[in-house]
């Protein structure tokens, strides 16, 4: 089964339209294996029956998100890029609990979690802190791969999830688990996790306003025009005040002006201002 150039650029296009990831040419005989698998799963016999599935079927949705599951890389580990947890750790939380102490509530969301390991970790940071005792503190992780979410909510990691784990996190929030090493109750009750597109704004605004929104090498796969939705609508979930942290090759360069640049003794991250641009 051959994915031609045509028929590869239109299930490319519905995805783009869809979840903003974007598949170069280059990517076609990626996307022709990791598809080829579904079509059999399936019983569709051409890339053709394939499309008009996605497309005109009842099931198309559902689909679409099982194409984006297979095709997407879901790497990830506790504590990826120490030193802007370091810089979250040591200088926006104590920020955070002087300035939101009237109301004592703390909201976070890690966008496009994968499979837990940022939400779980933002929880141990947040716990290990000591600031927030008796708080409302709540850790949201969403993605739009519903096989991952399922890891994420199961809280059992095998050994290269802690590739840069210090060992007494590791004894103090973790026990032994058939599966490898599950997440501690006391840190997993801070976390929820659910289905969630960064271009459904609609979706998006059942979150609620947040503290903090972790969103790192995830718009890394979208073209500029879904970047400007997904920022537009990080923006909007952002309380005044708020902080955005993105991956280390990211920037918001050339797509928004409406944050303000935070430096810290570590790294950038970008801020809602306290008083909205409106």
């Amino acid at each position: 089964m051959r994915l031609s150039v045509e028929r590869f650029r239109l299930i490319r296009d519905i995805i783009n339209g869809r979840y903003g990831i974007w598949f170069s040419d280059e990517h076609r005989y990626l996307m022709e294996s990791r598809l080829g698998e579904r079509m059999v799963q399936l019983g569709l016999e051409s890339f053709d029956d394939y499309y008009y599935f996605i497309k005109y079927n009842p099931d198309g949705e559902t689909e679409i998100e099982e194409a984006v599951d297979v095709l997407t890389t879901n790497e990830t580990y506790f504590f990826r890029e120490d030193y802007q947890l370091r810089a979250f750790a040591g200088e926006l939380l104590p920020e955070m609990h002087r300035r939101l102490a009237g109301r004592r509530k703390l909201m976070i969301w890690s966008a496009g979690c994968s499979s837990g390991e940022e939400a779980y970790t933002i929880a141990i940071l947040v716990k290990n802190s000591g600031l927030f005792e008796g708080w409302d503190v709540r850790i949201f992780g969403s993605d739009v791969s519903k096989r991952v979410l399922a890891r994420a909510r199961s809280g059992v990691y095998r050994t290269t999830s802690f590739r840069t784990t210090p060992e007494g996190i590791i004894k103090r929030h973790f026990s032994e688990h058939s599966g490898g090493m599950r997440v501690n109750d006391d840190i997993r009750a801070l976390c929820n996790f659910g289905h969630l597109n960064l271009l459904d704004a609609d979706k998006s605004v059942l979150l609620g306003r947040v503290d903090v929104i972790f969103c790192r090498n995830v718009m890394i796969y979208f073209d500029k025009r879904s970047k400007l939705r997904a920022i537009s609508m990080l923006y909007d979930r952002l309380n005044n005040g708020g902080y955005l942290l993105l991956g280390h090759t990211e920037s918001l360069l050339n797509l928004s002006t409406a944050f303000e640049l935070v430096h810290t003794s570590e790294d950038l991250v970008y801020r809602r201002p306290e008083v909205s641009h409106g």
